[in-house]
């Protein structure tokens, strides 16, 4: 203790009237070729193939040939999004097709590997539903594969363009907060429309179906600062998923750390909060839901608050191939490269190895979707 007398205000932790500041010109919005126009074909048309399919015509891009296990899905996601688009009855006259130039996999991860391989080795680019691979080994034997053919993988990361992880993230590439020192997301939402669905049979459905978003986002931030990572998750009471609703995880990162929550059994009162700090600033995002939130970005000149445009459906998915073609039309690496996509599952599947261990695990250790 000293005699000199105590700032009140900082003692209470009160915060200062800030001047309001013009934001920062961001290129946040979702990336679009200058000239390049591919044929696409996507392979397998589930559920989440209807938002794949809808930012492709909202970017007018061409997708000329479908394929699903179940025919008639395949022909009815071509009459509502692509007409002219064909409808194979195997997937492999979609990679064999000398016409196509990118190609879509939109199938679950056990599923799409030897789709991939042979489309890599057909000389075409392939964007990759995520999660990429359950798999840290095959995932890195498939980045190779690329390379060899001289092709490009990448992976719908689509949460990277979501309008306020995207203006985060520009934020801190661009210098707006200094350097880094916590990442801290805490997203309170009802995920029990899962229930009785396939997503029900998926094991730490939250951590890793869901929780893969914010996993990348900590690693788009803090690349190869991330160390470790101590994980748990908990059944709701009163859940109707076989699967815990609940999940939380504390991230090591050398000279910094991050947090995530995941109240995935919030019936009411969604919300969706994240706060990044800097040693020359601070980022904050918040809203009711993934789609509607407002940030504001926080430094010695003031506060600002950017208006931002689009949504996560569906600017997300049109961001991410989007991405995929500006990088083939420049001849560069893409942002959602499926190499560096191996850093985020590498966190995800140590988050994962660690809620069953009980032990802070790290990034890296666990090669594989742990059993």
């Amino acid at each position: 203790m000293t005699d000199r007398p105590i700032d009140t205000d900082t003692y209470a932790l009160k915060s200062r009237a800030l001047a309001e500041v013009a934001a920062p010109d961001l290129p946040y919005r979702p990336p679009m070729p200058r000239a390049y126009r591919p044929r696409i074909g996507m392979i397998g048309t589930g559920g989440i193939s209807a938002s794949h399919l809808d930012a492709y015509r909202a970017a007018g891009w061409e997708v000329a040939a479908l394929w699903n296990r179940t025919r008639a899905k395949a022909e009815e996601r071509a009459a509502e999004y692509c007409p002219s688009a064909s409808v194979e009855d195997h997937w492999q006259r979609v990679v064999a097709d000398d016409s196509i130039d990118v190609i879509d996999v939109t199938l679950h991860p056990e599923h799409r590997t030897p789709i991939i391989e042979a489309a890599l080795e057909a000389g075409k680019h392939v964007l990759s539903q995520k999660p990429f691979v359950t798999d840290l080994d095959e995932g890195q034997r498939l980045v190779k594969v690329a390379e060899d053919h001289g092709v490009m993988l990448a992976v719908n990361q689509n949460g990277r363009w979501s309008p306020h992880m995207a203006w985060m993230r520009e934020a801190v590439r661009a210098g707006q907060i200094g350097d880094v020192l916590s990442v801290h997301a805490s997203i309170h939402w009802d995920h029990g429309w899962t229930a009785g669905t396939p997503f029900d049979e998926v094991q730490d459905l939250v951590l890793y179906d869901f929780g893969v978003h914010w996993f990348d986002f900590v690693v788009s931030l803090a690349g190869e600062r991330v160390e470790s990572v101590f994980a748990t998750a908990a059944m709701a009471r009163g859940q109707a998923n076989r699967m815990p609703l609940l999940a939380q995880a504390l991230v090591r990162m050398e000279g910094g750390q991050a947090s995530l929550v995941f109240d995935g059994a919030a019936p009411h009162g969604a919300r969706d909060t994240t706060y990044v700090a800097g040693t020359r600033g601070s980022l904050v995002s918040e809203g009711p839901d993934l789609g509607t939130q407002s940030v504001a970005l926080t430094t010695g000149d003031g506060i600002a608050r950017p208006r931002l445009e689009g949504t996560w459906f569906n600017d997300g998915f049109r961001g991410a191939m989007g991405e995929l073609l500006c990088a083939i039309e420049d001849g560069r690496t893409p942002d959602n490269s499926a190499g560096g996509n191996l850093a985020t599952l590498a966190l995800a599947f140590a988050a994962i190895e660690s809620r069953r261990s009980g032990r802070d695990v790290k990034a890296g250790e666990a090669r594989r979707l742990p059993n």
